[in-house]
């Protein structure tokens, strides 16, 4: 697949698909770009309902520009990557998953934050730390951080320094999952106060049981199967090679 940034051509013809209806994985074909630089593109710049080709191309210019005065001075280089990694695929990578966090309804800060810890292979890292590398205020490291840690996607954690450090693990994912089931409760309890509110076999009421009955049976078996998928992997993983147990 061609390498290299979209140019405006391609822009253009991304928000013809758009609004046209086509799936982002047809106007890549279409372009063929890998589905997640279209998705990437769109997200980052309004949405498919308010993707503007000529606008995307400016920002897109900004941004480079913003990298260009960024870059260290003098010849220095960018530090290396631990184990040999390729740091420009390791950015775009980083971009591509922030993109994906921020197509599911995580916002852009909370996202980025995320990805951050995630790709870090020691799996925390402090304010500061944050703070540098995603070159932000440390009030939106905190905001970020404590909109994760209320989904149960990041732990809070002190180092032998005693800093406080922000961590994820193998378990954030389900903690993620538990949480989003749970948020379902209440949505099911009023559901159902409003069965006797406006009236038994109403097509309004009906409507209201209906949907109480939904998510009810998808709120338990989600907590069902992650629980289930939470002990099969701990299982598998409780234990290195070399019989050394591993964190999980």
């Amino acid at each position: 697949m061609p390498g290299g940034r979209l140019t405006q051509q391609e822009r253009q013809q991304i928000a013809l698909g758009l609004a046209d209806g086509l799936p982002y994985a047809e106007i890549a074909r279409r372009l063929d770009r890998p589905t997640s630089t279209i998705t990437r593109e769109v997200t980052r710049n309004g949405g498919p309902t308010a993707y503007r080709a000529d606008l995307a191309h400016r920002a897109t210019e900004r941004r480079a520009h913003r990298r260009r005065q960024a870059a260290p001075r003098g010849g220095q280089r960018t530090p290396e990557q631990p184990h040999g990694r390729d740091a420009e695929a390791v950015r775009e990578y980083e971009e591509t998953l922030t993109t994906v966090f921020m197509a599911s309804g995580m916002p852009k800060m909370m996202s980025r934050v995320l990805v951050c810890l995630y790709t870090t292979d020691e799996g925390s890292l402090t304010a500061s730390e944050l703070v540098q590398r995603l070159q932000v205020s440390p009030a939106s490291i905190s905001k970020a951080v404590t909109f994760l840690e209320s989904q149960g996607m990041v732990r809070r954690a002190r180092d032998e320094r005693r800093r406080e450090r922000y961590a994820v693990d193998d378990d954030v994912w389900y903690q993620a999952m538990i949480a989003s089931a749970r948020s379902l409760t209440q949505v099911v309890e009023v559901s159902r106060q409003g069965v006797g509110v406006l009236g038994h076999g109403t097509p309004a009421a009906t409507r209201l049981e209906n949907a109480a009955r939904f998510l009810d049976f998808v709120q338990e078996s989600t907590m069902r199967a992650a629980e289930q998928a939470r002990a099969v992997l701990h299982t598998r993983s409780a234990a290195a090679p070399d019989g050394t147990a591993t964190g999980a």
